[in-house]
């Protein structure tokens, strides 16, 4: 995996707000986020704490901008060292993001129809005109992860959507993690797995760690949260509207 080492943090989240307007209720407001901040840098594990409804997933789902947020910045350092602020970037700009400089594990698998899972998982070091992969070193390299993750060779052609909860998470990690990217955002990445499994995800993140990379997450799990985090920072219920 590549090193990444810098002063500069990877993440910068500056009183950040988010709320949701329900249209079909007479345009309600729903505040789920206030005036929120945080700093993640290289080589950190910083998990979100608190209980359900607290804005936990809404603060990945900012960052990783699926979600807009309504004040605020959010600061996402690229891969040439510029800071972007996520709240004003074009379409363009995200992709690019999400391309080369932060990765996201869900909580679920979304991916196209009748794509085998080896395929999924290689998609990413595809990605782009300056890719240095082939179709086959891809694929080779998807292999490996499956056998780490314990997904058997049967599966490899098949698409994920039949398969049992854990195995798409696991699709789902591999795919986050073969392209070595600086910023990790991690929803209960080991919230559906058995212990073997949850091991293999925690040796993951520690070697992560080592290279540099940033992770944000949160692990409901208190031994996983245990093993994984250099520090938490808690929800606090003042943070949402009750």
């Amino acid at each position: 995996m590549t090193a990444f080492a810098t002063s500069t943090p990877l993440l910068t989240m500056q009183a950040v707000s988010k709320q949701f307007v329900l249209h079909l209720q007479n345009s309600t407001s729903l505040p789920v986020l206030n005036n929120f901040s945080l700093q993640l840098s290289a080589g950190e594990c910083v998990r979100l704490s608190g209980p359900s409804g607290m804005g936990k997933s809404t603060v990945l789902k900012l960052v990783f901008a699926n979600y807009r947020a309504t004040s605020g910045h959010i600061y996402v350092r690229s891969t040439d060292g510029t800071m972007v602020d996520i709240t004003q970037a074009n379409a363009r700009t995200v992709l690019h993001l999400r391309s080369h400089a932060m990765g996201y594990v869900s909580q679920f698998l979304r991916v196209i129809p009748r794509v085998a899972a080896i395929d999924i998982v290689a998609e990413p070091l595809l990605e782009g005109p300056d890719s240095a992969f082939s179709p086959a070193q891809a694929r080779e390299l998807a292999a490996l992860w499956l056998e780490r993750l314990r997904i058997a060779p049967s599966l490899w052609q098949l698409p994920p959507a039949t398969f049992s909860g854990g195995e798409q998470q696991r699709i789902n990690i591999a795919r986050s993690f073969i392209k070595p990217r600086p910023l990790l955002l991690l929803d209960e990445p080991t919230a559906s797995l058995d212990p073997e499994n949850t091991q293999t995800v925690i040796e993951l993140i520690s070697e992560a760690r080592a290279q540099g990379v940033g992770i944000l997450g949160i692990f409901h799990d208190q031994l996983v949260a245990q093993a994984v985090a250099s520090r938490t920072v808690a929800m606090q219920p003042l943070s949402i509207a009750p």
